[in-house]
C-alpha cells in the first residue's frame, strides 16, 4: 500500500507540471505584444497562435517553441553567481569608498544562517510578464516598507537571497536586490513578489550600457553658438554617472570635486568614456570643456560598458546628496519603474536631467533613462549639423547637440569621440552656463527655452530624429519666460 500511495503521488506530481504553463521572458525588442502572448500561451492570444507558439500570417518567430524561457547571458566579470549553499552576504552597492558618503544607507543586510528554501505553494498574484531588454537572470529589484526583519521576512516567505540593501532618497523606501537561486524565471518572481502587501515596487534588475560609438578641433562651441572666451559655469554644480575617471588628466585639474564608487567590489580597468564625459563638461586648458569653472561630482557606475539597475540607483541616491543643479547619464537601458521614479523624484527637487537618446540605430525601442518625461534626451549630430546614422529615433528625443567625432580627454590624454554620450555632455555643460548667468532658473524653465530657441534641423517643429533641433546657448541664455 505504501509502495502504491508513493507511485499515485508521483502521478499527480507529474500531471500538475504538465499542465503548469511555462512562460516566456526575453529581451529581443523586436518581438510585438502578440508574439509574447502566443509564446506564454495566454487567453489574449486567442487562437491567432500557430502550433509553435508564434503569431499567424507571418507575425511568428522562427524557432522558438510556445512556452520557452530565455535568459541573457550574465556578465560574469560584473555580477558573478553566488556559490551554490550558504554564501557570504554581498554587500550593497553604496557602502562603497567615497570622499563624501552621505548615502543613506542602512548597512549591510543581515548574512544567511543557512541554505535558500524555496517555500511550496508560492501563488502567482498577477501574471508574469515578458522582460523587454537585457537583465540579471537571477536577481530582482524590490522597494520593501519595513527594516531588515521584514526584508528577510520577505526573503523567507519566498525563497530568496537577500544580496543588498540599502535606504533610497530618491525612492523613499528600503532597495533590497534580492537573489533567485532556484533558477525561477524572473517574471515569475516578479508576479509572486506581487501577492506581499509589504513589497511596494518589483522590478528587473536591468542592464545598462554607455553610449559610445566609433572610436579636429572641438567645433561644438561654434555650432551650439556658445562663445568660448566667455563660457562659464563656475559654482555650477553637475553629477556625471558613468565609468571610473583618469584625474591625473590635466584637463580634469581642479575639475572633479567628489567621487563615489557605486561599485567598489568591481576593480576599474577603463577610465575613457568617464573622463571623456567630464571633460567636456568642465574640462580646462587646451582640451577646454563647454563650462569651466564648473565642479563635478562624479559616480563611478560602469565597467566594461556595463552596469545594473541596482547600481545606477546607488550613485543617483548620491548625487541627489550633493545638491547638484544637473545630473549627466550618458547610456542607454530598457524602461525600468525604479529609474523611472528616481529621475521624476529628482526632477521634482529642481535638478536638470540630461541623458543620451542611444546609438542603436534609427529602428531600436526607446531608450531610458533618456525617455521618460522630464528628462532631456540629447541626440548627436556632427560638423555639418548631419545626424549621427547610429542616433536613436523616437518622438523621446528632445535636442540636438555635437557628438560626432570631437576631441576629448581620455584616460590615455585625449581620444576622438562620437555618440549620443558625448552629445549629452556638450548639453549638460550648455545648461550649466545658463544656471551660471541666472542661477535662479528653473528646470522648467530652461527645458522650455531650450526647446523655443533649437535651430530646426529637420521637419519644421519637433520630429522624431532631431528633437526640437540643434541647441542653441545664446539664444537659451537670452529667453525670458
Amino acid at each position: 500500500m505504501a509502495a502504491k500511495a508513493v507511485i499515485l503521488r508521483a502521478v499527480i506530481l507529474a500531471a500538475t507540471l504538465v499542465a503548469a504553463p511555462s512562460f516566456a521572458q526575453t529581451n529581443d525588442p523586436s518581438l510585438t505584444q502578440k508574439q509574447v502572448d502566443c509564446l506564454n500561451r495566454t487567453t489574449a492570444a486567442g487562437s491567432d497562435c500557430d502550433k509553435d507558439g508564434g503569431a499567424k500570417n507571418g507575425g511568428g518567430t522562427p524557432g522558438i517553441p510556445g512556452g520557452a524561457v530565455f535568459l541573457p547571458a550574465l556578465i560574469v566579470d560584473l555580477f558573478p553567481n553566488p556559490p551554490a549553499g550558504p554564501a557570504p552576504q554581498t554587500p550593497a552597492p553604496s557602502n562603497g569608498s567615497s570622499s563624501s558618503n552621505g548615502s543613506g544607507n542602512t548597512g549591510p543586510a543581515p548574512a544567511l544562517s543557512g541554505p535558500v528554501t524555496v517555500p511550496q505553494g508560492l501563488n502567482l498574484a498577477e501574471p508574469p510578464r515578458a522582460i523587454a531588454g537585457e537583465f540579471v537572470p537571477d536577481e530582482v529589484l524590490v522597494t520593501v516598507a519595513g527594516d531588515a526583519g521584514v526584508v528577510q521576512q520577505i526573503a523567507n516567505s519566498f525563497g530568496l537571497q537577500v544580496r543588498s540593501q540599502r535606504q533610497s532618497r530618491l525612492l523613499g523606501s528600503t532597495l533590497v536586490r534580492f537573489g533567485i537561486t532556484d533558477g525561477r524565471p524572473v517574471g515569475v518572481v516578479l508576479a509572486q513578489l506581487a501577492a506581499d502587501g509589504r513589497t511596494q515596487r518589483r522590478e528587473p534588475n536591468h542592464i545598462y550600457t554607455l553610449q559610445q560609438a566609433a572610436g579636429i578641433v572641438n567645433y561644438a562651441f561654434d555650432r551650439i553658438a556658445l562663445d568660448a572666451s566667455q563660457a562659464s559655469g563656475e559654482n555650477v554644480r553637475v553629477a556625471v554617472i558613468d565609468t571610473g575617471i583618469d584625474d591625473t588628466n590635466p584637463a580634469l585639474a581642479g575639475v572633479i570635486a567628489e567621487q563615489y564608487d557605486a561599485m567598489p567590489n568591481v576593480p576599474i580597468e577603463k577610465r575613457d568614456h568617464g573622463t571623456s564625459v567630464d571633460g567636456l563638461i568642465a574640462g580646462v586648458g587646451p582640451l577646454e570643456g563647454m563650462a569651466p569653472g564648473a565642479k563635478i561630482y562624479h559616480a563611478r557606475a560602469f565597467e566594461g560598458g556595463k552596469s545594473t539597475m541596482d547600481v545606477i540607483l546607488s550613485a543617483l541616491d548620491w548625487a541627489a546628496e550633493q545638491n547638484v543643479r544637473i545630473i549627466n547619464m550618458s547610456f542607454v537601458g530598457p524602461k525600468n519603474d525604479l529609474l523611472g521614479t528616481a529621475c521624476r523624484n529628482a526632477r521634482a527637487q529642481g535638478m536638470v536631467l540630461v541623458a543620451a537618446a542611444g546609438n542603436n540605430g534609427p529602428k531600436a525601442p526607446y531608450g531610458y533613462p533618456a525617455a521618460f518625461d522630464g528628462v532631456i534626451a540629447v541626440t548627436a549630430t556632427d560638423a555639418r549639423d548631419g545626424l549621427m546614422p547610429q542616433a536613436n529615433r523616437g518622438a523621446y528625443v528632445f535636442i540636438s547637440a555635437p557628438g560626432v567625432e570631437m576631441v576629448a580627454p581620455s584616460g590615455a590624454g585625449s581620444d576622438v569621440v562620437t555618440g549620443t554620450s558625448f552629445a549629452a555632455a556638450v548639453v549638460s555643460g550648455a545648461i550649466a552656463n545658463l544656471i551660471h548667468a541666472a542661477p535662479d532658473r528653473s528646470a522648467d524653465e530652461i527645458e522650455k527655452a531650450l526647446a523655443e530657441t533649437a535651430k530646426d534641423l529637420g521637419p519644421k517643429g519637433r520630429d522624431n530624429d532631431f528633437g526640437y533641433g540643434l541647441i542653441d546657448t545664446k539664444a537659451a541664455e537670452a529667453a525670458k519666460e
